[in-house]
């Protein structure tokens, strides 16, 4: 089983919304991802989606995207970004995901001996002026937490991969509570997305105290899945 991951995808959500307000590169962008897409992933791999899937504001209008991506080959597993207004209670986003798509929300699952993990994340870092995003800060770390040690208890030593949308870390700033907590648990492998454009210069992409790191949003990427393990 080969792990793919891609973020960001950012379908239309029932909406007539063109992602190619933002440039020229998003023409077409889903049907190119399509095609890397049915290239390369076999029903037996696992592609895992951090976030940003939908702009719908609804689950009702985000199920026309749900079903144009679980109709591609392998098993996803999806987590909640920032613009996924959609995400209703897990129970029910779950119930609306067909067959072979997951939805983690606070806990881990374990496929084909891939144990996966994570949360949404917040920005970082954690100690900052503005109140409300302490607190957010403060719960996704607490949340994040929680989904790693389901993991740990699934894992049996096995590799863990944690998803998180917004970034654990950057190259100015490499260290932070998230990246603390990632070592702890003894990720291997750690996905985010959330970046575009410019900011992606400032993304980090490599290994970084045993954990190695993947900015997989669809436009840092050409609109291709990156390849993170196999099993």
């Amino acid at each position: 089983m080969l792990v793919y991951a891609i973020s960001d995808l950012h379908l239309p959500g029932g909406n007539s919304k063109p992602m190619n307000v933002f440039g020229s590169q998003w023409d077409d962008h889903f049907e190119r991802i399509r095609a890397d897409w049915t290239s390369r992933v076999t029903d037996d791999d696992l592609v895992l989606l951090p976030g940003d899937l939908s702009w719908a504001m609804k689950l009702e209008d985000a199920r026309e995207d749900i079903q144009s991506v679980a109709s591609l080959p392998g098993r996803k597993v999806i987590i909640r970004g920032n613009h996924d207004y959609w995400w209703a209670s897990i129970s029910r986003v779950r119930d609306a995901l067909p067959e072979g798509m997951y939805a983690l929300q606070n806990d881990a699952v374990r496929v084909s001996g891939i144990t996966l993990c994570g949360t949404r994340g917040w920005i970082l870092p954690c100690d900052t002026s503005d109140a409300e995003d302490e607190r957010i800060c403060r719960r996704e770390l607490m949340r994040l937490e929680m989904s790693l040690e389901r993991a740990k208890a699934l894992s049996k030593g096995g590799i863990i991969v944690c998803m998180l949308h917004y970034p654990p870390l950057t190259e100015a700033n490499p260290d932070t509570e998230v990246t603390a907590l990632l070592e702890k648990y003894h990720v291997e492998h750690a996905v985010y997305g959330h970046l575009h454009g410019s900011a992606l210069k400032g993304a980090f992409r490599g290994e970084h105290n045993g954990v190695n790191y993947h900015q997989v949003s669809c436009d840092g990427t050409g609109f291709k899945l990156s390849l993170i393990t196999q099993a």
